[in-house]
């Protein structure tokens, strides 16, 4: 196996596009994810860790619109690598459904215990301290404004996180939480949204608000 991930890894380096949510410092903390999801829920790590190493060798910017496509063309391409390499065959179809099941664009629910932990261990990597620095990295690269002046939290306009990237909490972030599937995963998600809430409030007191 430590083959086969060597070789992923130096795939992956090579294959990551510049995008700043999804650089290879990206892939490393989901891997790490995974591993300790895998170890607690004892799923197969033959198809979880091919599944996490390879989840973004294709991305398209979050503002594209084949979006939604990134995970198949990911999940073809993995598969591609993965034969050229000789890995086991008998894992192809399951990988291929877990990178597929990742992504939060393709809606795609996971079928398998190892999707489910691939899915839970992206999910992570977007919530908490991290979570709170890669939404601020993408809404100033696709140059959003911080937040609305005269109503920052939202509490009386529609949710627009395409214009104000801390409508992106309330679209999306505080609510990854609900939607993981393994219960390390859950432990850990509470932590982090836990601190996002924190970020919120000093950032209310921060503004005046």
């Amino acid at each position: 196996m430590d083959v086969f991930l060597a070789k992923m890894a130096e795939f992956i380096k090579i294959e990551m596009v510049t995008d700043l949510a999804h650089d290879f410092e990206h892939v490393r903390r989901v891997v790490a994810n995974a591993k300790q999801l895998s170890s607690a829920e004892r799923a197969n790590e033959w198809v979880v860790m091919p599944a996490v190493w390879l989840h973004d060798c294709v991305t398209l910017p979050k503002d594209h619109p084949q979006r939604a496509s990134s995970s198949a063309l990911a999940a073809d391409k993995a598969l591609n690598f993965l034969a050229d390499i000789d890995y086991p065959t008998e894992h192809f179809a399951h990988i291929h459904h877990a990178i597929m099941a990742h992504s939060f664009s393709a809606n795609i629910a996971p079928i398998s215990l190892e999707a489910c932990v691939v899915q839970d261990a992206d999910r992570l990597d977007a919530i908490g301290a991290i979570g709170i620095a890669r939404c601020l990295q993408v809404g100033s690269a696709l140059h959003r404004d911080l937040y609305e002046s005269k109503d920052p939290f939202a509490l009386y306009r529609e949710i627009d996180d395409k214009q104000f990237t801390l409508d992106h909490f309330y679209q999306k972030l505080l609510k990854i939480e609900e939607t993981l599937h393994t219960e390390e995963a859950k432990r850990e998600a509470r932590l982090r949204t836990d601190f996002m809430h924190q970020y919120i409030r000093q950032l209310r007191h921060e503004i005046g608000v």
